[in-house]
Parts: C-alpha cells; structure tokens; sequence
C-alpha cells in the first residue's frame, strides 16, 4: 500500500456528498486507502466552492481532525508547478491538479485518489505515470 495517500477535490466531494455519482466509489476507497490523507490549499478550497455551505462542515471536519491535511507549499513549488500548468494548457490543468502532480514527484510512495480522468494524461517528472485510483 502507498505510503502517502493524496486527495483531490472530485474525492474529498464525493466522499462528504451521498448525492455525488461516486459516492460509493469515494467511501470504498476511504475504507481501502484510510486516513490521513494529504492535498494542497487549492484542492480544498474546491472542495469547499463545490460543496457549498453544506459541505464546508463537513470539510472543515476532516481538516480539524487531520483526516484531510494540508502538506504543500505552492510558494516553495511555485516554479514547477507553473511550468505543469503551461505545459497541460490544452487539456486544461487546473492550479489544484498541478498541485498534486508536484505532489507526486516529491512524496515518497504517492498514489492519488481522485474522480478526474485527467490524472491518467498527466506525468510527473515528464514522463511517468502518476499513479492514481479513479472510478472504472
């Protein structure tokens, strides 16, 4: 199992919300990958946008009890992750998913948990597959 399980938004709502297509998906892997998990600012204010005043308990839950931790610093990343989202500009990448790309190439043992298929196109270090769980 993956020594450092990282989060995007599209899992963090799926999880909060049993309206969410992946719902069941989310809780499953919660169960498989368990907590803490880590992301970056950006994922969580997602989460927080696309879970709306509902949701931002629920969130604000998760990080309160370090289920959900904070474990980036884009001002210590600003470069790569700048180059990332130049580089995915056509797909396009947002600043949460370039985010967790770096992620991935400075955490030992990373896989990420996560709806976006997007993850799939992705390379970190240029040229490797992120490794990643997404719904079938």
């Amino acid at each position: 199992m993956a020594r450092n399980v990282l989060v995007d938004a599209g899992f963090v709502v799926a999880l909060l919300s049993n309206r969410d297509s992946y719902h069941e998906w989310a809780a499953s892997q919660a169960s498989d990958f368990p907590p803490p998990w880590s992301t970056c600012e950006a994922a969580v204010s997602e989460a927080y946008h696309l879970l709306g005043k509902r949701g931002a308990l629920a969130v604000g839950a998760l990080l309160g009890r370090r289920a959900l931790v904070i474990s980036f610093q884009l001002a210590e990343h600003l470069e790569p992750v700048t180059k990332l989202i130049g580089k995915y500009s056509n797909i396009p990448i947002s600043l949460a998913d370039a985010c967790l790309v770096r992620m991935t190439e400075i955490f030992a043992d990373p896989v990420i948990l996560t709806t976006d298929q997007d993850f799939r196109v992705y390379r970190r270090h240029s040229r490797q597959v992120i490794p990643c769980v997404t719904p079938e």
